[in-house]
C-alpha cells in the first residue's frame, strides 16, 4: 500500500568513512525501512565492464571515450540489474549476485572514481530517481551512493558522513587480511582526490555533516545519524 508520508534518507559521505555499514545499522532504527545501494549498483556496472573484453585502461586514458560513455545505457548492455532481498538492493550482471568483496576491492573502487568523473550519468541518475519514486510508495528508504541530492533533490535527509583520515584507514585495514597499510592510505588520498574533483563532496543547503570518527562501532555510527531524522 502506498503511504505518501515515507521518507528519503540520503547517506554520502568521505572514502572509507563507514557508509555501507551504518546503512545496514539504520536498517535496524528505521522502522518499514529498506536499502537502496546506488553506489553498488554502480560498482556492479563498472565490474561487469572489468570483466568484459573491453580494453579499460584504453578507454580510462581517453577522456573523450569517457564522455561519451552512457553509464545506463552500459548497464543495459552488460545486463546488471538491482534486485531487493531482505530489504536491501543487491547487484546482479547476467543473472548472478555480484559479491561485495568483488564490489568493494580496490581495483573496482578505483575505476568506479575515475569512470564516475568524466562519464555521461544523465540517464543513469533519472533511472536512480525512477526507483527512489517506486520504493518509497512502500518503504522509508535509505539511499547511499554519490550526487545523492543531483539524482534525487527531494532528500528528506541528506547526510554527509566524515571521519578523519587515519580513522578511514584504519577502518579500511580491519576490512581486508594481508593489506599494506600505506596503500590503502595513498588508495584514500587518491580517491578522495577524484570525488573532490568530480563534486561528489558537494554540501547542500540541506546537508547535514556527521563526524563518527569517535564512533568505535558502526551502530554508534548509526545512532549519531539516527539522532537528526524526525518520524
Amino acid at each position: 500500500m502506498e503511504n505518501k508520508d515515507n521518507i528519503t534518507i540520503g547517506i554520502e559521505g568521505l572514502v572509507g568513512a563507514g557508509k555501507t555499514s551504518l546503512c545496514r545499522e539504520l536498517l535496524n532504527l528505521v522502522p518499514n525501512s529498506m536499502i537502496l545501494h546506488g553506489g553498488n549498483l554502480y560498482r556492479g556496472i563498472v565490474y561487469a565492464l572489468m570483466t568484459s573484453n573491453v580494453d579499460l585502461k584504453q578507454m580510462m586514458s581517453n577522456p573523450e571515450s569517457l564522455k561519451n560513455l552512457d553509464i545506463k545505457q552500459l548497464m543495459d548492455k552488460l545486463k546488471v540489474e538491482l534486485k531487493v532481498e531482505n530489504r536491501q538492493s543487491v547487484v546482479y550482471v547476467n543473472g548472478k549476485e555480484i559479491n561485495e568483496d568483488n564490489l568493494q576491492s580496490d581495483e573496482t573502487s578505483l575505476n568506479v572514481s575515475k569512470i564516475a568523473k568524466d562519464a555521461d550519468n544523465s540517464k543513469f541518475y533519472i533511472f536512480g530517481a525512477s526507483l527512489i519514486d517506486m520504493y518509497k510508495k512502500q518503504y522509508n528508504l535509505i539511499i547511499s551512493g554519490r550526487d545523492l541530492m543531483k539524482i534525487y533533490p527531494k532528500l528528506d535527509y541528506h547526510f554527509f558522513i566524515t571521519a578523519d583520515l587515519d580513522t578511514r584507514v584504519e577502518r579500511k585495514v580491519s576490512q581486508y587480511q594481508d593489506v599494506n597499510k600505506e596503500q590503502i592510505k595513498e588508495h584514500i588520498i587518491q580517491r578522495d582526490k577524484l570525488q573532490e574533483e568530480s563534486g561528489f563532496y558537494k554540501r547542500y543547503d540541506k546537508t547535514i555533516d556527521v563526524d563518527v570518527t569517535d564512533c568505535s562501532t558502526p551502530e554508534e555510527s548509526a545512532k549519531k545519524v539516527f539522532s537528526y531524522i524526525k518520524l
